[in-house]
């Protein structure tokens, strides 16, 4: 279907980008591959020119172009060059991106910057440079990869100017479809659940692909788009809900290891379960039953006398007692829990210096991450009941520091459950 089109897809040269190409490639599509990696990155895999070779073996003809979307005249020379060497341009795929998953005072003011120029700015002008040319095509589309726009505030409240960013291209979408309509076609594609690329893995650290679907899934979805006719425009498509109408029935293929948990994706509201509320609020009896003394009297944690007890106490007493060198080793890191309600208070796992320890108070050494939540849910999230991104993108629990460690803190997680 896309045979002799001309795709212009920044950030192409891995990840997502890259797996829409090779899609489009397989149908013999010719691909400009608009990004900004022309040498070998330390740590992240491939470049333009690797990409190229990857899209004409799948059957495509490929167009590596050296782009950085914050700078417009490169994305103005590389739209003319693609349509010097493929005669017009007939589908935009604006996925390149940039992601900080911080708070407002913790983010750096580059980083503010890195995010609004790469995913709004880059979007708009990427989108600007190409309309012109798209607008000549017989069914031309622009396709952003950006979220619904859900204003409730919890997507927000931990990674302010990141959300603002991502809903940025969500509204490129809304006001070109509308501006476009009946010429080109708007749309965006969002995943339902966590995709495997080489970001994720750098704010997931090791381990984290099993809870996550591969990038096949958003070429899938992204190609049903690409190959509607014109009039289907200014939808904000949901990879899965979309292949489902499609009529695909096995997304285990999809998955990196089939039947493990999948981590749903920012932006997506997750339907409490009613178990989990009910099992929330028996904690809840259960920590203010053991907090009281025999006379009923609130035990005073503020006390230095006063011995912490109750569920949050016993977890971290599994803690201490289950504590490795191993895990000291494979962590390298110190956690420091602010919690409210019942048995909280500050405390701590250090999992940096010799030996480890956990406890009540603060840590021996500044901590790397402060996570901030209610004892209820950090108990839940400490026995396997509540999953640790669950809790992050649904606002349960905030976090400050360094978000690879806090991440990795899961893997340590699995293991005590048996234990918790």
């Amino acid at each position: 279907k896309l045979a002799g089109c001309t795709l212009f897809i920044t950030g192409a040269s891995r990840g997502i980008g890259k797996a829409i190409a090779l899609k489009a490639a397989k149908d013999g599509a010719n691909i400009v591959i608009a990004a900004k990696t022309a040498e070998p990155h330390p740590t992240l895999p491939g470049t333009i020119y690797t990409a190229a070779e990857e899209i004409e073996a799948a059957g495509g003809k490929a167009l590596p172009c050296i782009v950085n979307v914050r700078e417009e005249q490169q994305i103005i020379n590389a739209v003319e060059k693609a349509v010097k060497t493929f005669g017009g341009i007939d589908i935009l795929v604006n996925n390149a991106s940039a992601i900080s998953l911080t708070g407002t005072l913790e983010t750096a003011t580059k980083k503010v910057n890195l995010m609004m120029d790469v995913n709004v700015r880059g979007t708009y002008l990427t989108s600007k440079a190409c309309l012109p040319h798209l607008r000549k095509s017989k069914n031309p589309h622009i396709l952003n990869l950006s979220p619904p726009m859900n204003l409730n505030p919890m997507w927000f409240k931990n990674h302010c100017a990141y959300t603002i960013s991502k809903y940025g291209m969500s509204m490129c979408v809304l006001g070109m479809a509308e501006e476009f309509r009946g010429e080109v076609a708007v749309n965006a594609l969002w995943p339902k659940t966590a995709i495997h690329t080489a970001a994720m893995d750098m704010l997931g650290g090791a381990g984290i692909e099993k809870q996550c679907r591969k990038t096949d899934i958003l070429a899938d979805a992204a190609y049903c788009i690409l190959t509607k006719p014109k009039t289907f425009t200014g939808n904000f498509v949901i990879d899965e809900v979309l292949l489902r109408e499609e009529g695909v029935k096995d997304f285990d293929v999809y998955a990196i290891a089939p039947g493990n948990s999948l981590m749903p994706d920012f932006f997506l509201d997750v339907e409490m379960d009613t178990t989990a509320m009910k099992q929330e609020r028996y904690e809840e009896k259960l920590s203010r039953s053991q907090q009281e003394g025999a006379d009923g009297a609130t035990v005073k944690r503020d006390s230095a006398a006063a011995k912490p007890s109750g569920p949050v106490a016993e977890t971290f007493r599994v803690i201490q007692e289950a504590m490795t060198e191993e895990y000291v080793r494979s962590t390298q890191g110190v956690f420091q829990f602010e919690l409210s309600g019942d048995g909280g208070g500050t405390w701590y796992i250090d999992l940096k210096t010799k030996g480890g320890s956990a406890g009540f108070g603060k840590p021996p050494v500044t901590a790397d991450v402060v996570m901030s939540m209610s004892s209820t849910d950090f108990v839940k999230m400490f026995t396997g009941k509540l999953k640790p991104a669950l809790a992050f993108m649904s606002g349960k629990l905030r976090i400050k520091g360094n978000m690879a460690l806090a991440i990795r803190l899961e893997k340590m997680l699995l293991q005590l459950n048996s234990k918790l």
